[in-house]
């Protein structure tokens, strides 16, 4: 029997759009990861009769259900009273191990453990847990036998915070695995920049025809990352399967050729970290457009310290000017927006930190332009020691997303720059 999962949030909060919900992609992407394959994500209100009735439904549909929020210490956090009534509990216990990571966590906030906090190590009679190192909310699981629903069937009600319900994904992953079949479920990522979906979907359509019957593509476009093709392969034999894939990845390689920059699911960031740390090589930022956002996706990426030496965020035509030495005649004559001003603040930033690569950035990220370049325009300058390259992008989304298109495409082009002149 194939194991089948529901994933549900619950809290008004996610409904009216306060909070954006990351746990159910998460969450589901474990799933996936063990064999599991995710056949429902609902929503709910903070309502009591709505948590009961939604989540009956769903155990009834899934054998394994994992929810998470409502389990906070307030008074509108109704989840656990309403999972008791679901599991037929009348009464609480303490549990112990609980509640002694709600004393360490407040103490090392330099906050006394009040009876309120004490509470959440509360739990309806019955259920187990798993301990949240995390945060004050245990990990409760509900185990319903099968002439309830039907099939055995287990509830995992997990906290809402995203850090929290990651950091105890592994314990329920392997509890799944402990007590329900799972089958082989593979995936291999290949991950794409600088060609749109439909573009990408058009050049690569004779070689996604030719797939073997059985191994499925996903195309999942993202504005930093590109496009994540993923190969899936829902059931026989793992290492057939794995083989099988890696055989239609060497198929698909010489047709994308450097628009591949990846054949794992990590983004631009870190792989060009992994191209300088290979080198031994250090990296600047100049940008003016992007507003340091170049800079703080390198710096999120851990171990960044290695090759990072440090940015200017050049707004200004003057910081231009007097700090990258960005010629005022270059300015004048070919707008700020160009490809001589984007090759200067390059040029201007490697110069002033000393490092062997430098990226810059000059753009109109929204609705303004001028007379050398409309809106949504970005011209990117790479240096290095074989010279200074430009390229122009131009993007007609609104200012965020085209500042983090932008930033990738920087982020891009400074890669293809790292791997060619390395291989001359």
């Amino acid at each position: 029997m194939t194991t089948g999962a529901s994933i549900v949030t619950i809290g008004d909060e996610i409904l009216i759009g306060q909070i954006v919900d990351t746990n159910s992609s998460m969450i589901s992407r474990r799933l996936g990861g063990i064999g599991v394959k995710t056949l429902d994500m609902i929503s709910i209100p903070d309502d009591r009769e709505q948590i009961i009735s939604r989540l009956s439904e769903e155990l009834a549909r899934s054998s394994v259900v994992i929810s998470t929020g409502g389990l906070g210490p307030t008074k509108d956090d109704i989840t656990k009273d309403a999972l008791a009534s679901l599991f037929g509990s009348t009464a609480y216990v303490r549990h112990e191990g609980q509640e002694e990571e709600v004393r360490r966590i407040l103490h090392s906030r330099g906050l006394d453990a009040l009876e309120v906090n004490l509470a959440q190590a509360d739990v309806p009679a019955g259920c187990e847990v798993i301990v949240n190192h995390m945060g004050t909310a245990p990990i409760m699981v509900f185990r319903f036998p099968e002439e309830r629903f039907g099939h055995p069937a287990t509830l995992y009600a997990m906290p809402g915070v995203p850090y929290e319900t990651e950091a105890a994904l592994d314990a329920v992953m392997e509890d799944i695995r402990t007590h329900f079949p799972t089958e082989n479920i593979c995936h291999r990522n290949v991950m794409v920049y600088g060609l749109a979906e439909s573009a990408l979907a058009k050049l690569i359509a004779p070689w996604e025809e030719a797939l073997p019957a059985g191994m499925h593509l996903a195309y999942l476009p993202n504005t930093l990352t590109g496009v994540r093709l993923r190969l899936s392969v829902y059931s026989g034999e793992k290492d057939k399967a794995e083989a099988d894939m890696d055989t239609e990845i060497a198929k698909l390689q010489p047709i994308l050729g450097d628009r591949i920059y990846s054949l794992r699911e990590e983004p631009l960031e870190a792989v060009v970290g992994r191209l300088l740390k290979e080198r031994s090589a250090t990296l600047s930022v100049a940008e003016s457009c992007t507003g340091g956002e170049i800079a703080h996706l390198v710096t999120t990426v851990p171990g960044a310290s290695e090759y990072f030496l440090g940015s200017v965020t050049s707004y200004s035509p003057e910081v231009k000017k007097k700090v990258l030495v960005v010629s005022e005649k270059i300015i004048e004559q070919k707008g700020i927006v160009s490809s001589e001003v984007a090759a200067s603040m390059a040029e201007g930033v490697r110069a002033l930190t000393g490092s062997d690569f430098s990226v810059a950035t000059t753009g109109w990220a929204d609705a303004y332009g001028d007379s050398h370049e409309p809106a949504g325009t970005v011209w990117v300058g790479v240096s290095g020691e074989a010279g200074t390259e430009t390229e122009r992008f131009n993007y007609k989304g609104d200012r965020k997303r085209n500042i983090e298109r932008f930033s990738a495409s920087a982020l891009d082009f400074l890669r293809r720059y790292i791997i060619k002149h390395s291989n001359n």
